[in-house]
């Protein structure tokens, strides 16, 4: 997955955040603060930030 796309799932996923719970919340905000530093996540970061995203977004089949 590129750069690119994880800035869109992040992006995505931001809208969504209201919606999260607690736990999931915090890994999210982490997850776009290293984001925002332009850092490439690990695998173990990407595997979570599907995670998330195939359980908040209604159209995530789609994307992944």
């Amino acid at each position: 997955m590129t750069h690119a796309d994880q800035k869109k799932m992040i992006a995505e996923l931001a809208y969504y955040s209201r919606k999260m719970k607690r736990d999931d919340y915090d890994l999210f905000t982490m997850l776009q603060k290293r984001d925002t530093d332009d850092e490439d996540l690990d695998t173990q970061s990407m595997k979570k930030l599907k995670e998330l995203f195939t359980k908040y977004v209604p159209h995530a089949e789609g994307w992944l």
